[in-house]
Order: C-alpha cells, then sequence, then structure tokens
C-alpha cells in the first residue's frame, strides 16, 4: 500500500469518526451514527468522483464502507469517555483534511493532468464531507468559524501538486502537502489564525447614486 492509499483509508476513518462524534452530540441512536459516519467519511470523495466522471471508489471497493461501519460501531462505545468531544471533532477533522486534500489532489491530477483540476478536487475531497455532517447534525459550519478552514485544504492540495509537477517522489510531494494543509488548520485551531472579515458599511441613499 503506497501513501496515497494510506491517507486514502486514514481520511475515511478519521472523516467517519467526526461524523460518529457529532451523532454522539446529538445523542443519535446507532442507526444515526452509522449514516453520519458513512456520509462523512464517503462524502468528499463521492463528490470528487462524480466531478471527475468517474466510477464512485466506495462501490467497487467495500472496504471503504466498512472502515466507516466499524469506526462508528467503536465511536458509539466509547465516545463517553472523550470529556471535550467537540474540540475532539475539530483535531479529527483537521487530520481528515490533510489527508483528502492529498488524497483529491492525486487523483485530479492523474486522471486530467491539470494542476488546476488537481488543487479543485483536492479541496472538494477534503471539505465536503465535513460540510454535510455539520449540516446534517446541526452543528456549527466549519465554513463559518472565523479561523482558516477551506485555505488548509488548498495550501495541502496546492503543495502536492507542485511537488507531483516538480519531480518530488509521491511520498515526499504527499507528506508536504499533508504537513502543509495540517500545519495550516492546526495553527488556526491553536492560535485563532484567520483573515480579516468582511466589514459592513452603510449603503448610499437612492439620491446619492449617479
Amino acid at each position: 500500500m503506497n501513501l496515497i492509499e494510506l491517507l486514502d483509508y486514514a481520511g475515511v476513518a478519521v472523516f467517519a469518526a467526526t461524523g460518529a462524534l457529532a451523532a454522539s452530540r446529538k445523542q443519535l441512536d446507532i442507526i444515526g451514527f452509522l449514516f453520519l459516519a458513512c456520509v462523512t467519511g464517503i462524502g468528499g470523495g463521492t463528490l470528487r468522483d462524480v466531478i471527475l466522471n468517474l466510477p464512485v471508489f466506495w462501490v467497487g471497493n467495500r472496504d471503504y464502507v466498512l472502515i466507516c461501519v466499524v469506526v462508528a460501531v467503536l465511536v458509539f462505545f466509547s465516545a463517553h469517555l472523550v470529556e471535550s468531544r467537540y474540540k475532539l471533532l475539530l483535531w479529527l477533522d483537521a487530520i481528515g483534511l490533510a489527508a483528502f486534500s492529498v488524497m483529491g489532489a492525486a487523483k485530479g491530477l492523474a486522471i486530467t493532468g491539470s494542476p488546476v483540476v488537481a488543487t479543485i478536487t483536492g479541496v472538494l475531497t477534503a471539505t465536503f464531507g465535513g460540510i454535510l455532517r455539520d449540516l446534517l447534525a446541526g452543528e456549527p459550519s466549519v465554513l463559518l468559524r472565523p479561523e482558516i478552514y477551506v485555505t488548509a485544504a488548498l495550501a495541502g492540495a496546492a503543495l502536492f501538486t507542485v511537488g507531483d509537477l516538480a519531480g518530488l517522489p509521491p511520498l515526499a510531494a504527499g507528506l508536504v502537502g499533508f504537513a502543509a494543509a495540517f500545519a495550516v488548520r492546526g495553527g488556526a485551531l491553536k492560535f485563532g489564525w484567520a483573515f480579516p472579515a468582511y466589514k459592513s458599511r452603510p449603503g448610499r441613499r437612492p439620491e446619492d447614486i449617479p
């Protein structure tokens, strides 16, 4: 198993864990755990494959769904041991985001050869599962939190793509992309890194508009 495949499985497992943790915060039953774990774990990759017009990855390889199921069951019986589940959710999400930003970019680059497409598929793969999780669980969306999120996925996908095109071995390019995405997202969580927010301004009166 190479690094890209390992990141793929790891990303699915970690994102599935965040979905199950969200279910635990809402005190759902085991079916709710399974549903949120699967949606979060395979959601981003499903969108990526649909965009790239590929067979959806988990349809041909049931191991991905089995990983989500196993993770959901484990979290169902162990989530009560975690004192701050939302904090753990965010850090696991950061790991999954870093892994999937590389995996999504690698698949996009392999299929299309386009650095732009690779970067976009990396960002979508890394963020879509978490967005679905928060939407379905009624959690505060990661997109609406003040600290950097999508930019971390963009950094990981872009640096992997640049490294691959520059001739770095896949392992090195993957590690660089993963480390960059996790460092940016981890720094945002730890230190509150954020871009300046939009400041509204009073609208002009109709008579002042030429």
